[in-house]
């Protein structure tokens, strides 16, 4: 009872507009007040720094300034450019090459709205002009764009990696594959739109010479080699996530003042005054979920709703049911890090209890956060495309995406009967965990 009266006051604050930090540090703070006195108080700056005094979460900033160092320059376009010449004779190539973009640019960035945003400003308008349906240019960037949050390097996997104390290593080689699924379905779907939509003779992509094709390889490849560089430092034992982050970082902005020209030291500023700004965001609110998570465990919220789950006689597949959706209508609202970070403590144990994988567990929770970004009323990707094409109507852009929602949702099943697409490679790569 006490567990639903602490979630109603959480929604509650949140929804009054404040910060999702500050929301959890007045809920933590009053709960804290009422039933352990005031000078529980004395704890919360020890808990509130103490939460980030972690040596990984310097991977945090620097892999935000290695996506934010990309973003900034056209890496985006090229690549873009680059799989359209590239793929020019594939069937339905365009929005192919599309996706691709998405994948790439999103394990470069890490960022879904800076992939739909990157991809977006040039896919978006050329599908259109090819022919393509608005349904399907709008809603495959839209659904390509939340790939930057499971494809790595994924701050979001190394939020959940630190707030369950789990391998980031492992978190980033489980997203490979389901990432990579994800890609193929949205891939498919958008094939078939595209061919049930007719006017085929429309859909062909540009030709273009072999000299072409080259031309643009130089500007794309540095970026490529730098993230196969990094996870190959991380899995080769040369180095931990935090120290392969620092030196991507550094590459990344080197290639950019080299290769796109940003030497001007204000658009360095702004590279490094983005990347403090999102990043001093997620570690507050890391800090403050710290706080949350203590007051849960000291009013033993987190273990009576562990002790009642295991009570329960309930097919542990029902259960995973009701986590998902409590997963799903958690990430209408609130962005991927904040349900990570306030659900953790308390869905963690309820999966240890059911004798789940958290590594599995953190790819399902992810595709999860995923299906929200292009879900109403949040939905901040289909806010962008809007933004990038804004004679294609909100509405459009929704009914788009939704074929996507149902890609993912798909590809839960397929994790849920195929829990080594996402076990595999871990084990396979660092061994089988302990």
């Amino acid at each position: 009872m006490l567990g639903g009266v602490v979630a109603i006051a959480t929604i509650l604050v949140l929804f009054s507009g404040v910060s999702v930090a500050i929301g959890l540090l007045i809920v933590s703070a009053g709960f804290l007040i009422i039933f352990d006195g005031a000078r529980s108080l004395e704890l919360m700056p020890e808990l509130l720094f103490g939460k980030l005094d972690n040596f990984a979460l310097l991977s945090i900033p620097m892999f935000i300034i290695m996506g934010s160092s990309i973003a900034s320059t056209r890496a985006g376009a090229d690549l873009y450019e680059a799989l359209e010449r590239w793929l020019t004779r594939v069937p339905g190539g365009l929005v192919v090459s599309n996706l691709g973009a998405c994948a790439l640019f999103a394990a470069m960035s890490g960022s879904s709205p800076a992939t739909c945003a990157a991809i977006g400003k040039m896919g978006v308008p050329e599908m259109r002009k090819r022919g393509y349906p608005d349904g399907v240019a709008a809603g495959s960037i839209a659904a390509g764009g939340t790939l930057g949050i499971l494809i790595p390097p994924s701050v979001t996997m190394i939020v959940y990696g630190i707030a369950t104390e789990t391998s980031i290593g492992r978190l980033f080689l489980a997203g490979v594959i389901p990432g990579l699924m994800l890609v193929v379905l949205f891939m498919a779907w958008s094939l078939y739109a595209t061919w049930k939509s007719g006017d085929a003779d429309r859909l062909g992509s540009g030709s273009y010479t072999w000299a072409e094709r080259f031309e643009i390889l130089p500007r794309v490849l540095p970026f490529l080699f730098i993230i196969l560089g990094v996870l190959y430092a991380m899995y080769g034992g040369i180095a931990t996530p935090s120290e392969t982050a620092a030196v991507g970082a550094l590459l990344c902005l080197l290639i950019a003042v080299i290769i796109y020209r940003l030497w001007h030291p204000r658009d360095i500023w702004v590279v490094l005054r983005d990347s403090t700004k999102e990043s001093v965001m997620i570690l507050f609110i890391i800090a403050a979920a710290g706080v949350f998570s203590y007051m849960l465990s000291s009013l033993f919220i987190t273990q009576s709703i562990a002790e009642w789950i295991g009570t329960l006689d309930v097919n542990r597949w029902v259960l995973m049911g009701v986590v998902n959706l409590f997963l799903l209508i958690a990430g209408f609202f609130l962005p991927p890090v904040a349900v990570i970070l306030m659900a953790a403590p308390i869905l963690l144990p309820i999966i240890d209890a059911a004798g789940f994988d958290p590594i599995w567990f953190a790819v399902v929770l992810t595709i999860n956060m995923e299906i929200g970004l292009i879900s109403p009323p949040v939905g901040l990707n289909l806010y962008v495309i809007n933004g990038i094409a804004p004679d294609i109507s909100l509405k459009t852009i929704l009914v788009g995406s939704l074929p996507y929602v149902g890609c993912m949702v798909l590809a839960i099943f397929l994790l849920c009967l195929f829990p080594g697409l996402a076990t595999w490679l871990p084990d396979a790569v660092m061994g089988t965990a302990l």
